[in-house]
């Protein structure tokens, strides 16, 4: 009875313990890859994107051989997967987009990105072995978009849904800038 008695109490603290270390991870890890929400109503529309926006830091952010590597799937940001949601089907690229609530993953080029809509939704993106937990077998949708090299860095990755002159998803970090035209 009493080695139960300090089974017990030694694996309580011990998944105490992981818990306490893994909220502070997290902490850490949000600090340096903040969560931003962006809200986009326009003319009945609603469009909610949620991402983790890290900063360049003076790294190589694209690239063969860069932080993001090129023609390999990106979770689109830090940390969780990035989420888009709209509450009206949307056509883009001359498909359509459900109503719906997806992932957003993209595999960036140097002249073109691929975006991907997904309707899994991860915890986490990307899986133990650091590659993106997408599963290609719920993409509904995958457009590519030219980049757009631009005169000046972007510091912290950004994503907007902007007019220009409907509305349109546009990704930026360091000198690149990719827009997805959706209508």
């Amino acid at each position: 009875m009493r080695f139960l008695k300090w089974l017990l109490i030694i694996l309580g603290s011990l998944v105490l313990l992981g818990f306490i270390g893994f909220k502070f991870m997290t902490h850490q890890t949000k600090k340096a890859s903040p969560e931003v929400n962006v809200d986009y109503d326009r003319d009945g529309l609603h469009v909610a994107i949620f991402y983790n926006s890290p900063s360049k830091k003076g790294r190589i952010i694209f690239g063969d051989s860069a932080l993001v590597p090129y023609n390999e799937v990106w979770r689109t940001g830090a940390n969780e997967a990035t989420t888009f949601a709209t509450d009206q089907p949307l056509a883009i690229g001359g498909k359509t987009l459900p109503a719906g609530k997806y992932t957003l993953w993209t595999i960036p080029g140097a002249s073109e990105w691929t975006v991907i809509w997904n309707r899994k939704m991860v915890g986490w993106g990307v899986n133990f072995d650091s590659k993106a937990a997408r599963e290609p077998a719920e993409d509904v949708l995958e457009v590519k978009v030219p980049v757009e090299v631009l005169p000046n860095e972007v510091e912290r990755f950004t994503i907007t849904v902007q007019d220009l002159p409907g509305p349109t998803l546009v990704m930026e970090w360091d000198r690149t800038r990719v827009a997805v035209p959706l209508r």
